[in-house]
């Protein structure tokens, strides 16, 4: 337990930072999963659509420090080689 004054305000800032990173990587999930709905249904124009809103939202995400910038572009990096894939199908 904290004893110090500056000790128990880092406690509290570590709190709120600890749900802005996760309420910042649960917006990712959201993201992500939306266009993995959109593959398996196989629909290529809301796939696209899907992957820019979740590019963005990633690009987003790594720019306030909540995930590492080469996190985010490997996420980026795995989610254009499945869009690809289902591209590259018909």
């Amino acid at each position: 337990m904290a004893h110090s004054l500056s000790a128990k305000k880092r406690m509290r800032q570590n709190a709120k930072h600890r749900a802005m990173n996760k309420a910042r990587k649960g917006q990712i999930k959201t993201q992500v999963r939306a266009f993995t709905d959109a593959l398996a249904a196989g629909d290529k124009a809301k796939a696209t659509e899907t992957l820019r809103a979740a590019v963005k939202k990633v690009d987003q995400v790594a720019a306030k420090g909540s995930i590492h910038r080469n996190a985010a572009s490997r996420k980026k990096s795995r989610l254009q080689k499945r869009l690809n894939a289902l591209l590259a199908k018909a």
